[in-house]
């Protein structure tokens, strides 16, 4: 049995008024013929399809258009819903899409057998069992209880999101033995896991300190498929728990991880191999750091990656312990008949203004707040107008301060 999971697509998103609209649709064309050149039986997507609950009607469309162009190729398609999506919304196709040969489960069924997939080979011979668990909201396996502590509703939460892994996997187990013991067991999930690495794009699901789910508590699954983290890891090192990460960078901190999706080969004795895909940069993005001087040489570097039809987003971080008011506008000018398009600047505080403030707070308490104030003043660069101008509502602020005292 050969499955390929891939998870958190974000059909619909806008990044910072850009639309990823053309990424998408490339990572779907990609995906199909990794599908048919691999002869992958089922596709797993492990959660956040889309982006919100109430996605653009090109993000349905593009769902819609990736069923159609994947059922071409022989291969099942299991959706499981995630915190970004809607439950309703993905349930409303379900029935109409079972006779695609997809399978969406969109949230947690009241009949725990309804999320027991027996997902079968191209031959449609019986190929794996898979747990089909989507994002667990508490209001799905809790009844709320009042006066309990925040603490208390946490460890109850983990407590029922095991329990729901237990009897689901405990079915898949009896299952198995009905059609003759030989089957692998699969599991999915949308959420996180100890020890989990995240980026800013993440949403949390779970608010405190028991918010991530702990590795042992999985079932002794031969594969279990994660959604919802968005760089592709092995969770606690182990090779059967997996995070596929999502397709496409989904914000700047994302945008030098490697995305890919996994080929994962299934026996009758457990997993055979995970076989990582790269996915392809549809859209260059980039974030580059520095004084002015050092962003002109990054920019022009970074442009060699973009072209008139597909600039390289830029996110401009720079370093400067001067002020800047027309930073932006000194921005577009290094930026200027280049390929790149910024869609974000940051100023970031430079080593001599860290420098002072570290040095004033060793001896705080042997300066006045005359000298404190000289001493910021100094590292600001200012022109001297401006600094006589502060220097005088900084007295007058004192005055007016040791008055009240007095």
């Amino acid at each position: 049995m050969r499955l390929l999971h891939t998870s958190d697509w974000h059909l619909g998103q806008h990044f910072m008024g850009k639309t990823r609209q053309a990424e998408h649709r490339a990572f779907c064309d990609w995906l199909v013929e990794r599908v048919r050149e691999h002869a992958v039986d089922a596709l797993i997507v492990a959660g956040d399809l889309f982006d919100s609950g109430a996605p653009p009607s090109h993000a349905r469309e593009q769902y819609n258009r990736f069923i159609v162009a994947l059922r071409a190729t022989g291969a099942r398609l299991v959706v499981l819903g995630g915190n970004h999506d809607s439950v309703a919304m993905l349930g409303e196709s379900r029935g109409l899409l079972a006779c695609l040969d997809t399978w969406v489960i969109p949230g947690v069924a009241a009949d725990p057998a309804e999320q027991l997939l027996l997902l079968p080979r191209r031959d449609g011979a019986p190929g794996a069992l898979l747990c089909a668990i989507p994002f667990i909201r508490p209001r799905d396996v809790l009844k709320s209880e009042a006066g309990q502590s925040a603490d208390a509703k946490l460890q109850a939460l983990q407590a029922a999101i095991r329990e729901h892994y237990r009897a689901l996997f405990a079915l898949a187990e009896a299952r198995r033995r009905e059609l003759g013991g030989a089957l692998p067991i699969v599991a999915t999930g949308h959420l996180t896991t100890v020890g989990a690495s995240a980026s800013e794009s993440v949403r949390e699901i779970y608010v405190g300190s028991l918010e991530a789910f702990p590795t042992d508590a999985f079932p002794p699954a031969a594969y279990v498929a994660l959604g919802h983290i968005h760089r592709p890891q092995r969770v606690a090192g182990l090779e059967h728990i997996r995070y596929s990460g999502s397709p496409i960078p989904l914000s700047f901190d994302e945008a030098r991880q490697r995305k890919e999706v996994l080929l994962v080969d299934l026996g009758e004795d457990g997993l055979e191999a995970v076989t990582p895909l790269p996915v392809p940069c549809f859209q260059p993005l980039l974030t580059l750091r520095g004084d002015l001087a050092e962003l002109a040489g990054a920019v022009v570097e970074a442009a060699a990656g973009g072209s008139a039809e597909r600039p390289v987003w830029l996110e401009v971080r720079v370093v400067a312990d001067e002020h800047l008011p027309d930073l932006p506008a000194r921005v577009a000018a290094l930026c200027a008949g280049l390929p790149v398009e910024v869609l974000r600047i940051r100023r970031e505080r430079g080593d001599a203004v860290a420098r002072l403030c570290r040095e004033a707070r060793e001896t705080l308490d042997e300066l006045s707040p005359e000298e404190v104030f000289e001493q910021r003043l100094a590292g600001a660069a200012l022109d001297e107008a401006l600094a006589g101008r502060l220097r005088g509502l900084h007295r007058q602020v004192l005055d007016e301060l040791r008055e009240e005292r007095a």
